[in-house]
């Protein structure tokens, strides 16, 4: 059977699009055990989601001036991190995060949601926590805090910590695995595209959240999974913030035609 030239078929970028209305058209909400075709239709999206690259968005990987450490980190009043928006409906929300060398999106929630995150070139470092909800009085006593600060803190656990590339697979979180993560720029630039659902809404109450690990120990590398660890919610930190750039991969249509 012939097969057809690559452009002559929707884009892989509409197709991973489609595949996402369709998997997350009713998620599991927290709580909820995901039945089998979520399942199945979550397994085609992160099949859709390995295969793309940075070509199938007309993304040419950046990289630094040159080979020095210093000419790698940005330069201050530049956004560290900038979003390229492809397209958003109820149900979810894709684009692509730019991080240039040295930079880190915060550690940070995804209340009640779902996500997948796929590395389109560079390397990023992702650590992922969970928020354990049993009471205090477990294996670590809650740090020493003014009064005042300990309505912020959370019990939680580091899950792991991994290196992700274009060769890798997606990173995967959902309400209740995986769903804070802080994400470092390892070694140069790097961008990957991101499929939140539902998107952030503040009004639906999924505000973003950020935070700090309080422990002695910060994450550093696999042998540290699963090792429990109090945050504290804090502001939005002073060093990040994110701009936007256009667009220039395939246009994506979630019409029913």
């Amino acid at each position: 059977m012939t097969q057809l030239p690559r452009d002559t078929m929707s884009s892989i970028v509409q197709r991973i699009a489609r595949q996402a209305l369709v998997t997350f058209r009713s998620p599991p909400r927290l709580g909820e055990e995901p039945n089998k075709t979520f399942l199945e239709n979550q397994g085609k999206l992160k099949s859709l989601m390995t295969e793309v690259r940075a070509s199938d968005l007309n993304l040419v990987p950046r990289r630094s001036d040159d080979g020095s450490p210093r000419a790698a980190l940005y330069h201050p009043g530049a956004a560290p991190v900038t979003y390229m928006h492809i397209c958003e409906t109820d149900q979810f929300s894709m684009g692509v995060f730019l991080l240039k060398s040295g930079a880190s999106i915060p550690l940070h929630d995804h209340p009640g949601m779902h996500g997948m995150l796929k590395v389109l070139y560079g390397k990023v470092r992702i650590s992922c926590f969970d928020r354990l909800e049993r009471p205090a009085g477990g294996p670590q006593a809650a740090p020493a805090l003014p009064p005042a600060q300990m309505g912020a803190l959370r019990r939680s656990v580091l899950r792991s910590t991994a290196e992700y590339t274009e060769e890798s697979g997606p990173c995967v979180l959902s309400p209740d695995r995986d769903n804070l993560h802080q994400i470092d720029a390892v070694d140069g630039p790097t961008a990957f595209m991101d499929i939140l659902a539902p998107p952030y809404d503040q009004d639906e109450g999924r505000d973003c959240h950020y935070f700090k690990v309080l422990s002695e120990t910060e994450p550093t590398g696999p042998e540290q999974k699963d090792k429990e660890v109090w945050l504290m919610e804090i502001s939005q930190p002073s060093h990040f913030w994110c701009g936007g750039e256009p667009y220039p991969g395939p246009e994506v249509s979630l019409s029913s035609s």
